[in-house]
């Protein structure tokens, strides 16, 4: 498949490399000459110069690409790239902060494919996004990180949290969430967990059973 990612920061670059190690043909969009070198540097074809401007994108291949992604920090620049890319018939995901007030989430959700927090979900969240994936279907990110899925049961003191909120040991961090039986998806910025809900998490393999014994119920006193 062929991606444009427009933006070279932390969360870009992690994200082109995990698609570039998977065959994937991607190309970088960078305004900062500095980030645009690294790019290139690292074998990615990149053209440096301003998302907003439509020519930049068009010389990026948007005309025939599968999905942009906009990873930069300036949420305007990012939706601008999405809308240029919606016009060229490709998947559209807009990188938002988490903290961002609901009315403005969907302001922009309501006009692009996939939002995605990368203070929380980061380039696994991205390429999962980009690829248009079932969040269902999980499996190992990297050698260091697995995935798993909990259920969250009645008493659990992650009952009420917010979803993107949610404090877990080990550097865990949520992935994925749903209600009941419902497909898995990026979690909203405002959800809070319900009991039954089920989350998708990225932990080390021998942190797991540690979120999973946070998340249990409480026990009853005697």
């Amino acid at each position: 498949m062929e991606f444009v990612i427009v933006g070279f920061g932390r969360v870009g670059m992690r994200t082109a490399r995990v698609l570039a190690e998977e065959g994937h043909d991607v190309t970088i969009v960078e305004v900062d000459a500095t980030k645009a070198e690294r790019a290139r540097e690292e074998g990615f074809e990149t053209v440096r110069g301003d998302c907003n401007d439509e020519d930049v994108l068009e010389a990026a291949g948007i005309a025939t690409a599968d999905a942009i992604a906009g990873l930069t920090g300036d949420l305007n620049a990012n939706f601008a790239a999405c809308m240029v890319g919606k016009h060229h018939g490709a998947r559209t995901v807009l990188r938002i902060d988490e903290d961002y007030r609901q009315e403005l989430y969907e302001k922009y959700a309501s006009d692009v494919d996939e939002v995605i927090y990368p203070e929380r979900l980061g380039a696994a969240g991205a390429k999962t996004a980009l690829l248009g994936g079932d969040f269902n279907v999980l499996a190992d990110l990297t050698e260091d990180l697995t995935v798993a899925s909990i259920r969250i049961p009645e008493g659990s003191p992650a009952v009420g949290t917010r979803v993107v909120t949610l404090d877990l040991p080990g550097d865990a961090q949520v992935y994925a969430h749903g209600r009941d039986d419902e497909p898995m998806s990026i979690p909203l910025p405002r959800a809070t967990i319900q009991a039954g809900d089920r989350i998708a998490i990225t932990a080390p393999p021998d942190r797991v059973a540690d979120v999973r014994a946070s998340l249990a119920a409480a026990e009853s006193p005697a």
